[in-house]
């Protein structure tokens, strides 16, 4: 027999009895905001989050009420305490704080901007950075995602699983909302793996995009495991890949292992919550 949906519900995208198809929607609702538009109409939100408006109107007096949206006239806006939900993870870990020396430090030496990401399924997502005002094709911000395999940093994160483990996450579907130049199928993704992980670090040149050019190189914690990893990316039309390669790489790979050293450390220290 099949279930009666109703007029305005909407099929569960996980049959798992576990999953809150609510809370989905309502993060849905708040990656519908759109970046540069401080504003939005319950319309506009309903048609991004393809949630119908009835529903869309009942999640956000819910965020409005909780104090994540304020409307005025008939708009809606995210509100500064948005932030919590993604700071809540960067304060557990403290990666910015630890990373931010390290960044500047590189960027400093390089002119060039300077990025932490991690993995996130078949993508990356920005984690830390620090730029440099340059005309890239791609906007980056802390949270951004591409699809990992056409990235230096997505690369090297790659690199640091085993073969099962890539197949595995490869097999998501990219939630970035960008189509790359470069999509390997899995046996050329393996094979380029191969080589970063006897190198020690991966070179994309223009996979993403036309005109972005990066080296990444991977951080690890005390015990050795890829936690994250780091870049140093150019426009391709002012830097070479021999300059890349040949001036900005050995910086990185020092600025890199640094930070791991940095963490391996910080591991080693007993941490007490304040209370």
């Amino acid at each position: 027999m099949t279930a009666y949906l109703g007029r305005n519900a909407m099929p569960r995208r996980d049959t798992n009895p576990n999953f809150v198809e609510a809370v989905a929607r309502g993060l849905d609702l708040i990656r519908a905001f759109e970046p540069g538009r401080p504003t939005m109409t319950l319309a506009e939100l309903a048609a991004r989050a393809s949630l119908p408006r009835p529903t869309a109107s009942r999640i956000l007096y819910t965020l409005e009420s909780l104090g994540y949206v304020r409307s005025t006239g008939g708009n809606y806006a995210l509100t500064p305490r948005v932030l919590e939900l993604g700071m809540t993870y960067v304060q557990q870990v403290d990666m910015w704080d630890v990373a931010r020396p390290r960044l500047q430090e590189l960027v400093a030496h390089t002119g060039e901007s300077s990025s932490i990401a991690e993995l996130d399924g078949s993508d990356i997502v920005y984690v830390a950075r620090v730029a440099v005002p340059k005309l890239i094709a791609l906007v980056v911000r802390i949270g951004t995602k591409f699809p990992a395999a056409p990235t230096s940093l997505g690369k090297v994160l790659l690199a640091g699983l085993n073969d099962e483990e890539v197949a595995r996450v490869m097999a998501e579907p990219t939630r970035s909302g960008v189509e790359a130049k470069w999509q390997p199928d899995l046996p050329e993704l393996l094979e380029c793996l191969s080589e970063v992980r006897a190198q020690g670090w991966s070179l994309t040149d223009q996979q993403l995009a036309n005109g972005v050019r990066s080296v990444a190189a991977p951080l690890r914690d005390g015990s050795g495991q890829v936690r994250a990893a780091m870049n140093v990316t150019v426009h391709a039309a002012e830097t070479s890949k021999e300059v890349l390669l040949e001036e900005h790489l050995p910086k990185l790979l020092a600025t890199a292992s640094a930070l791991s050293a940095d963490w391996a450390r910080r591991d080693t220290i007993p941490y007490a919550e304040a209370r």
